[in-house]
């Protein structure tokens, strides 16, 4: 098991069928330079971009994933991507049939289901659509001191607490689990930093947003707990 800095890579995580098969099935957080000096594996490749959840006037909803002059649309009739196209203000991504017109965290869609609906971004929502998108399979957050968690079959465990000051990551592995009792565990002990995840089928409520998520989430790191909730997210 390696420890290394935070890369992002695109993934599909294969595990987690026998903690969650019994289950029903924030802008986002930005990185902080971390207090460790671990030893770097190789670099993965970043897939860098911003993604936003609109929630819009008509009532519907879609994600927005832009990359470089590319809008991705996750629309419900489908997925869709859109030039940018010259504007006088914000950001404008057209195909002559669908136009999507980004102003900061609001944003107006016309072309798909009706003339024009104006949107807004849910930050809290975003946060977890661009974990998907870059490849992570399994989130989990918690509070007091602020932490969260990625889980990936490709970039591996990324922890980040302490509210962003500490980042550890860990390369992929595989987790034991007990299809019975619905758990799931990791174990990591690499360059004097120590790791081990429980994941437990249960439900759990966030202790200050009161977001109900179908996994409750114990991290223990160099023998420090973390308690927290968290969900699959492929």
């Amino acid at each position: 098991m390696c420890f290394y800095r935070w890369r992002r890579t695109p993934a599909i995580l294969l595990m987690l069928g026998a903690l969650l098969s019994g289950a029903c099935a924030e802008n986002t957080e930005s990185p902080q330079q971390g207090v460790s000096e671990p030893v770097s594996l190789q670099p993965v490749q970043e897939r860098a971009g911003k993604t936003y959840v609109y929630m819009c006037s008509d009532d519907s909803r879609f994600t927005a994933r832009i990359e470089g002059e590319t809008a991705w649309l996750f629309l419900p009739s489908g997925t869709i991507s859109l030039p940018h196209v010259e504007a006088a203000s914000g950001a404008k991504y057209s195909d002559g049939t669908v136009t999507f017109w980004g102003k900061g965290e609001s944003a107006m869609l016309e072309g798909v289901s009706s003339p024009r609906v104006e949107c807004k971004n849910d930050r809290a929502q975003a946060i977890w659509e661009d974990a998907k998108l870059r490849g992570a399979d399994f989130r989990a957050t918690g509070n007091e001191p602020g932490w969260y968690m990625e889980i990936s079959r490709s970039y591996g465990i990324v922890l980040v607490t302490n509210y962003g000051s500490d980042r550890y990551q860990f390369a992929p592995s595989e987790p034991s689990s007990d299809a019975a009792s619905r758990t799931t565990k990791y174990e990591a002990n690499d360059g004097g930093h120590e790791l081990v995840i429980s994941l437990d089928g249960k439900r759990c409520t966030d202790s200050m947003s009161g977001e109900q998520f179908e996994t409750t989430v114990t991290v223990m790191i160099n023998g420090n707990k973390l308690n927290g909730c968290g969900k699959a997210l492929h």
